[in-house]
Order: structure tokens, then sequence, then C-alpha cells
């Protein structure tokens, strides 16, 4: 996997990417929201179908085809989003002592305010699109700017909301429903703003300087546990396995060569009927 980790230069042609669908009119979102759907796709109980989350992730009727009308742009696009997809996956299967470990899960998130504050007034005014306003106006839209994280978080929780089914355990697994409640509040709690006060930063500069103090001690703290609650989530996952469709009387027995419906994505002589 370490060749095929993704560098910084393909976070930025991503990001590029969904400038230009937003330039398209496409209600495209920004990476670090996408990353985190994408995490919680990767932590679902069953395999969820392309065609499926890209028209939650995107336009209602959205296709890869209609996202990216050019097949080229397309084909780097889904590389890089399955050898993301990988790349969480391992992470999260890895036996992680720390996060600071090279191997641990490090979600995409940028911390946007700090960023911003350590450029100066116009660069600053430029960026934020208010070339011209006063400073004033300037500063009440950094505040309206995402906290560390929110982003992040949202994109996870709309997976969860789009297929609430996948986060729930059989009743008579009540340890593991309960820690899944448990992590799922932990991410839920990064959706809401950060009100404390500005002690530290998570962003770097090219030269390699901490960034202006931007979210509150208790914001980092906060996003530590939500990673590990999403180890904790995509470890739940494998436990329960593929969720098993209630088979209702009087249905049509599956046929051979159906999809199984446990969802596992194999035929069913494949999968349950294989006895």
């Amino acid at each position: 996997m370490a060749s095929a980790l993704l560098e910084p230069a393909d976070f930025d042609q991503l990001d590029t990417w969904l400038d230009g669908m937003r330039e398209r009119g496409v209600d495209a979102p920004q990476w670090e929201f996408c990353e985190g759907f994408l995490a919680a796709l990767v932590c679902s109980r069953s395999p969820i179908a392309p065609s499926d989350y890209w028209p939650v992730l995107f336009d209602a009727d959205a296709t890869l085809e209609t996202l990216f009308p050019d097949a080229d742009v397309r084909s780097r696009f889904e590389a890089l989003w399955e050898r993301r997809w990988q790349e969480i996956a391992t992470a999260l299967d890895d036996d992680a002592e720390s996060l600071d470990d090279e191997s641990a899960y490090c979600p995409q998130a940028l911390d946007v305010r700090s960023a911003m504050a350590a450029m100066d007034a116009p660069m600053r005014a430029q960026a934020l699109g208010m070339e011209g306003q006063d400073d004033a106006a300037v500063a009440e839209a950094m505040a309206q700017l995402p906290s560390f994280a929110q982003l992040w978080a949202l994109g996870f929780m709309l997976a969860v909301e789009a297929w609430p089914d996948e986060w729930l355990a059989p009743s008579r697994e009540k340890d593991i429903a309960g820690a899944i409640e448990e992590s799922l509040g932990a991410v839920a709690a990064l959706c809401e703003d950060d009100t404390g006060p500005a002690e530290v930063s998570a962003y770097v500069s090219d030269a390699g300087e901490d960034g202006p103090p931007s979210m509150s001690a208790d914001r980092l703290e906060a996003f530590g546990q939500a990673v590990w609650a999403v180890y904790d989530l995509r470890a739940a996952a494998r436990t329960l396995g593929p969720r098993v469709a209630q088979v209702r009387h009087g249905a049509r027995a599956p046929g051979r060569n159906d999809l199984c419906h446990c969802g596992s994505g194999k035929k069913y002589k494949k999968c349950h009927g294989a006895g």
C-alpha cells in the first residue's frame, strides 16, 4: 500500500475537480466533506454501491458520467477515490497504538480558520471573495468559516443518515449496539461549531511554522476521540458482518445467479446458497 498512498498533489487535484464541478452548477461539497462520507462508507456493515451513494453525495440524479463528462478525468477520479478508500480501510484495520503512528488514519481535515488567519489582510479578503470590503465584514466572514473537522463530521453523518440500518446491531448484541451509539455520538459532536477559546492550531504553513491559534483545546481532544470512534465503528462492522435481509414468507426464493440477500455483493450460489 505504501506506493499507492495519496500525495498532497492528489488531494489538490481532487479539490480542483470539485471546484470545477461547482462552476458547472453541480452541488459538490469540499473534499473534507467527501472524506468523511467515504470513511462512513468504509465503516458500513454492508457494501453500498456507487450508483447508490453518488446521488447522495452529489446531485440527486448524479452518476460518474454526468459528474465527469471527460472519460479520462472520470477514470482518474475513480482511481484516486478507490485508493483513498483502501488507505482508510487499511489504516482502520491496523492496530494503531497512537494517532501519531505513521499508519494511523488521519482524516483530511483542514484548519481553514488558522490558514486564513495566517494570510495578510489583502490575501485573506481575496480568498474569501471580499476584496474591497472593510475589515469588520471580513472578520465576520472569518467567524462563519467551518470549525476544525466540522465538514468531515458532517460528511460522515450524512452517510449514517442516508443508510441508518447499517448502524444497527441485532438486539442480542447490546454491548455492540451501545458502543456504536457512543461512537456515532463522538463523530456527531464535531458537527457543532467550536465556540471555545482559540488556543491551538492544526495548520502548518509551507515553511513548517504553526498557524495562529484557531480552535479550543477541547475541540482538538474531541477530534481525537472521533477518530478513535471511527476505528471502533469499523471494528463493529467487521464483527457483525453484512446485514441479512429479513426473509418474508411467500417471497420468491432467490435464484442461484441473483445477488445474495445479505448484501455481500456475491451471487447467491457462491454465498448463502453455497451449501
